[in-house]
């Protein structure tokens, strides 16, 4: 089963004011520096959103960001909004456990621009975000069905329900590069699982994993529906191994290895509370 994996400030640690302003302007002047982790309310306040925002204007070198457990608040994503949607190589958002509403989620939707448009986020993460409604989910299935970039979606611990499921449902069958969904915890169904199987069952998509755990859905259901994506990766690879030996240039794979450093040449060294909280180097 996929699990995603969160680097973490160490339990019981503090970040002070006068250090976050250290970490903002280390990141302002940094040129490699791949991953930003401010993970379990390290941007606490609103005069920590505006310096984070300020930061991320500057820089240029940012894939990954995680700010999970922030309390932003839908204003502190009005604030993060322009610097996270001009940003040149940010990939990867984790927004999970952010008290998100619906105002977020539709600035959110900017970040997952329609197929053909500028590029978006690869990766986004909205885990826990209870505040969301079903107004706000439907916008962002459409966005999804839309977004030529997106390849994993992470909605794990939101009180989505059936009727959600089923607007991304139809999110997943119109992507063409989605690859990776957690609904774990979201309040589904079987109606919900047999919605999902008759997708994977009778129309092509590019979804492999797709996590239905903690939710009121028969076991065999979910295997049914994993052992169906596992065929269609086995299907993919087999047609990639006969165009290779039939001399025909193969296609490229769309795979998107979630907090990955697609720059090997960019390193990030954990941030820590010492003297030096940003310490980076080059390859």
């Amino acid at each position: 089963m996929y699990r995603r994996m969160y680097h973490s400030w160490p339990v019981g640690c503090q970040l002070s004011d006068r250090d976050f302003g250290r970490v903002c302007r280390g990141v302002t002047e940094s040129h490699s520096l791949a991953q930003l982790n401010l993970n379990l309310g390290v941007v606490s306040t609103i005069n920590r959103t505006k310096h984070l925002a300020d930061a991320l204007k500057t820089n240029r070198s940012i894939q990954t960001l995680f700010l999970h457990g922030s309390p932003l608040l839908d204003a502190g994503l009005v604030t993060l909004n322009t610097a996270l949607s001009t940003h040149p190589l940010l990939v990867s958002l984790d927004l999970g456990d952010c008290m998100l509403g619906d105002e977020a989620l539709r600035l959110i939707c900017g970040m997952l621009p329609p197929d053909g448009a500028k590029s978006g986020l690869r990766e986004l993460t909205l885990s826990a975000n209870p505040s969301i409604t079903t107004k706000g989910w439907a916008r962002l299935a459409i966005a999804v069905a839309h977004s030529s970039q997106l390849r994993v979606l992470n909605l794990d611990y939101n009180p989505l329900g059936d009727q959600i499921a089923g607007m991304l449902a139809v999110a997943v069958a119109s992507s063409r590069t989605l690859e990776v969904l957690d609904l774990e915890g979201t309040g589904l169904t079987n109606q919900s699982a047999q919605v999902f199987l008759d997708m994977v069952e009778n129309y092509p998509t590019c979804l492999r994993v797709l996590v239905l755990a903690e939710n009121a859905i028969n076991p065999e259901l979910q295997q049914q529906i994993s052992d169906l994506l596992s065929e269609g990766e086995e299907d993919d690879d087999k047609e990639s191994e006969a165009r290779c030996s039939a001399g025909i240039p193969t296609r490229e794979k769309t795979t998107w290895v979630p907090h990955s450093n697609s720059h090997p040449q960019r390193v990030l060294l954990t941030s820590g509370l010492g003297e030096s909280l940003l310490a980076e180097t080059e390859m």
